[in-house]
């Protein structure tokens, strides 16, 4: 078991001491009513951030003077959106898939995927694949299903483009401050940090385990921006689709065998394991170590994740899908041989 710990120093109002709870679950990035409960605080610092996080770190003590003034108007409006809040986080709730499946006592599905589009303060997307795998996430939190995600946790995200003055088109990069976002670092009942080691040629590369909230499914982001890492190494969760082919390929380790380590120290045994596209294949590897290691045979091993893995992909074409070079794919791969 681990637990998240808490970052952001937030001081609020006791009154209003729950938005400290709500700023920390994306579930506001969907619901209208939240985000308008955020601007009313401050609108011009809500238009600046979009991040609740963000917001309540910036509001001087004095400011809630101000909105104490509107109490009753602000109040009433604090009360109905945590109300819906707890409504959404009830374990009791009368969820579709609890009606559906009334008496069922599985585990959940793991979701991998290279990128989550949540919402835009956390810019750890790209494009089409990132808005499904958001929306799956989202989907299966309203539907109460048993879910949970995993994917990397970008430093600097995705490029923004920019246009300078001749019209040429310059890639920019927003380096992300993790502890001003919706984001918490788990740490093991020893206390420690949450990190995961991944076998790379001649060293080990650590992984942080950090937890995203979306409504009732918990998104496991993993991250090697870390001081354990050599400095080369550091860079690998840096940006989304970096263009070193290397570097990818150490993206999809991390991935695919880290994911699988990082739910296993979390406790977490999924009964499916959700590939969304290739580039999480890494953790079949995984998977067939750990069944063997376990005394299964090869062919015995294979069957067992066949029956419980899925794979989908919205881009069946060759240039949606990743090919390595087959000495790259050899120096990372023989050690697992």
């Amino acid at each position: 078991m681990a637990y998240p710990i808490p970052v952001a120093d937030i001081e609020v109002p006791e009154e209003f001491g729950r938005l400290r709870e709500l700023a920390y679950n994306m579930w506001w990035s969907w619901t209208p009513r939240a985000r308008r409960l955020f601007a009313s605080i401050h609108n011009q610092l809500w238009a600046a951030y979009r991040n609740p996080v963000q917001l309540l770190i910036n509001i001087e003590p004095h400011h809630w003077e101000t909105v104490s003034e509107n109490g009753h108007v602000f109040m009433s409006d604090y009360r109905r959106v945590i109300r819906d809040f707890d409504r959404c986080m009830d374990p009791e709730a009368d969820t579709s898939f609890k009606k559906m499946f009334p008496d069922y006592k599985g585990k959940s599905v793991a979701y991998f995927s290279t990128e989550f589009g949540i919402h835009e303060s956390l810019g750890i997307y790209c494009g089409g694949l990132s808005v499904l795998s958001g929306d799956h996430a989202k989907a299966a939190s309203d539907m109460g299903l048993p879910f949970v995600g995993v994917g990397p946790l970008y430093k600097m995200g995705y490029f923004q483009q920019a246009i300078d003055t001749d019209g040429s088109q310059h890639h920019v990069f927003q380096e992300f401050d993790f502890y001003r976002l919706p984001l918490r670092p788990l740490q093991s009942e020893t206390g420690r940090e949450l990190i995961v080691p991944i076998d790379f040629p001649g060293r080990d590369v650590h992984v942080k385990v950090w937890e995203l909230n979306v409504g009732r499914v918990k998104l496991y982001l993993l991250d090697t921006d870390i001081p354990e890492n050599d400095p080369a190494d550091r860079p690998i969760t840096s940006q989304l689709y970096v263009r070193g082919r290397e570097m990818r390929l150490s993206q999809e380790l991390v991935l695919g065998i880290g994911g699988v380590r990082a739910l296993r120290a979390l406790g977490i045994e999924p009964s499916v394991w959700h590939m969304n596209e290739g580039h999480s294949a890494f953790l079949l590897i995984e998977r067939l170590r750990e069944h063997m290691r376990d005394g299964l045979s090869w062919t015995e091993a294979k069957e067992e994740i066949k029956k419980t893995t899925v794979f989908t992909t919205h881009t069946p074409v060759p240039a949606g899908n990743e090919t390595f070079d087959f000495l790259l794919a050899k120096k990372h791969l023989s050690q697992w041989g």
